[in-house]
């Protein structure tokens, strides 16, 4: 399981991407973010930063 994000919620802010410990965040070429679920260890920390609630467990 990983986490995702919604694109209709994401303000590209970033923050996400700050804390995520394995680097699986990377922004799009519309400036929202991505989360890579090969790469991603489900443990939230993103979803806590998440000012807009765009990150859920998948």
């Amino acid at each position: 399981m990983a986490h995702k994000i919604n694109p209709e919620l994401c303000i590209g802010c970033g923050a996400c991407a700050e804390v995520c410990p394995t680097n699986c965040i990377s922004p799009t070429d519309d400036g929202k973010y991505v989360i890579n679920p090969d790469e991603c260890i489900d443990c939230g920390a993103c979803a806590e930063v998440c000012p807009t609630d765009a990150i859920s467990a998948e």
